[in-house]
């Protein structure tokens, strides 16, 4: 917008690329509300936008997540003699599928067949994980063998997202036959052999997911950090410890960084077996070296603090926590109700109680349930 100026001040005047370029960045920027001011300059000194700027925009205002805004703009489009292509479409689609409004997608997606615009597999792909995001497995199926039928070749996003939701739902088996379906067609990515480690950790078949780090190497696909974080939690889940601590070495002398997630997991299974101790090694090697501590961690820490009936080292942990910058959430105040009954601190319970409603904060009904029991 200052470039813009000084134009209008040397007595430039802009033409349509000159919009369209500041618009484009402004939009890269999420500066969206000043994008769409300046389209709306732009018309008004009657200059007629090309496609790809209402396509700029409305990936601008999806990305907000400004469903019905992009809609609107959508329209806008047509009103204004400009037929939205299939970029246009998809953009929107994508955008109300994220959102769960698979209705409205599948009116886009019916209006945009009766247009003649032909589907791609991006259309497809948005549908299909609309569909399993809302637990319409069947009508994403349908809409999988109908990109089949069009001749539409499903890409291996369309196959991660079957192969991701077949896991989630513990459908091991059936990931692993999609998987071999897929290499008729498309090799297997990181993402894909990521999706069955979770599963299999997750299911107590930490070997299984060993194996697969196996196959990736030999292949040539690098595990990555999602890699070692699934595989460290399936050892966690086992309690086995010293082999979740192994893949973190492993993973650092692979030249993989480890995330705050890496070590949120070493230090959840430390604190689910009441180990604190070795639990806050992790946690003063982070506070030097980093990653820097969510609030995932303390949380974590703090809840097994009170779990050993250590109030005195809690509540100074939660003054560290503060002093660090992190803001306690829902989970912070909860665990701090909690621990506070349970370990008969029952005054300091109800003060902080009180003080969570006088700012607003909604308590989950478990933490609700704890002082009623401890007052009556």
């Amino acid at each position: 917008m200052l470039v813009l100026g000084k134009m209008l001040k040397s007595g430039v005047e802009p033409d349509v690329v000159t919009f369209s370029t500041l618009i484009d960045g402004l939009c890269k920027q999420s500066k969206i509300s000043e994008a769409v001011s300046l389209f709306d300059e732009m018309v008004e000194k009657g200059y007629q936008p090309h496609l790809i700027v209402y396509n700029t925009l409305l990936n601008g205002l999806c990305k907000m997540g400004s469903t019905d805004k992009a809609v609107r703009f959508l329209r806008m489009m047509e009103g204004r003699g400009f037929a939205p292509d299939i970029i246009a479409y998809n953009t929107v689609i994508g955008c109300l599928c994220k959102h769960c409004l698979i209705k409205e997608a599948l009116d886009l997606f019916s209006e945009l067949k009766v247009k003649g615009i032909k589907p791609d597999t991006i259309t497809y792909n948005c549908l299909i994980y609309g569909m399993y995001g809302s637990s319409q497995q069947k009508e994403a199926t349908r809409l999988l063998n109908e990109m089949v039928n069009n001749n539409i070749s499903p890409s291996i996003v369309t196959y991660n997202i079957l192969i991701d939701v077949q896991c989630k739902e513990g459908l091991i088996d059936e990931a692993v036959n999609t998987v071999e379906t897929m290499r008729k067609h498309i090799e297997p990515n990181v993402v894909t052999y990521n999706a069955l480690m979770d599963a299999y950790c997750k299911e107590g078949m930490v070997s299984k997911a060993e194996e697969i780090i196996d196959t990736m190497i030999k292949q040539g696909i690098e595990p990555n950090v999602v890699s070692y974080n699934a595989l460290m939690n399936g050892h966690c889940l086992q309690n086995k410890l010293d082999n979740a601590r192994g893949v973190l070495q492993m993973m650092i002398e692979n030249g993989c960084a480890p995330n705050i997630v890496s070590y949120n997991t070493i230090i959840n299974g430390y604190c689910k077996v009441k180990r604190l101790d070795e639990a806050m090694e992790f946690f003063h090697e982070i506070s030097r070296k980093g990653p820097i501590p969510d609030i995932v961690t303390y949380n974590t820490l703090m809840q097994c603090m009170f779990q050993l009936r250590r109030v005195s080292t809690a509540r100074e942990f939660l003054r560290k926590m503060l002093a660090s910058g992190q803001v306690p959430n829902i989970v912070t105040c909860s665990t701090l109700l909690d621990g506070l009954c349970k370990t008969g601190k029952l005054e300091e319970a109800l003060k902080l109680f009180q003080a969570l409603r006088n700012n607003g904060l909604q308590l989950n009904i478990v933490s609700c349930e704890w002082l009623i029991a401890f007052v009556i």
